[in-house]
C-alpha cells in the first residue's frame, strides 16, 4: 500500500527512479511548516473561546520560541546526522580540551630546588 509520502513502483516492475524536476520533500521543513501553522490556529480558536487577548499573545510568543527551537535542534542534529564517520571520534580544540600537554593549574607545586618532605 503507498501513501502520501510512498512512492509506488510502476507496474512493470522497474524500480522507481523519482522525477528530477519534482520538488524534493524536507521532513524538516514538513514539520517547521505544521508548527508555523498551529502557532497561527491556536491563539485563533483561543480568542474565538474567549481567552483574553494577552493571555492569547503570551501563548502565541511561547508556541514561536519553542517552534524556533525545535527548528534549530532539528536542522543541528540533521548536519551532524550527515557527518561523515571519521569525524565523530575526533576530540575538537576548545575551552576543555586543548591540545598539548597539560598546564599547571593554581596549588603548591614544588620547584626544583626545593626540599620535599
Amino acid at each position: 500500500m503507498s501513501g502520501p509520502h510512498q512512492p509506488s513502483e510502476p507496474p512493470s516492475g522497474a524500480p522507481y527512479v523519482p522525477d528530477p524536476a519534482a520538488p524534493s520533500r524536507d521532513g524538516v521543513t514538513d514539520l517547521v511548516r505544521w508548527a508555523a501553522f498551529s502557532c497561527f490556529l491556536v491563539p485563533v480558536v483561543l480568542l474565538w473561546y474567549g481567552t483574553s487577548f494577552a493571555g492569547t499573545a503570551g501563548t502565541a510568543l511561547g508556541l514561536a520560541a519553542v517552534t524556533g527551537a525545535c527548528r534549530l535542534l532539528l536542522r543541528r542534529s540533521e548536519r551532524l546526522a550527515a557527518r561523515p564517520a571519521g569525524e565523530d571520534g575526533a576530540v575538537r580544540a576548545g575551552r576543555r580540551h586543548r591540545a598539548g600537554p597539560p598546564a599547571r593549574r593554581g596549588g603548591r607545586h614544588a620547584g626544583e630546588n626545593t626540599p620535599v618532605d
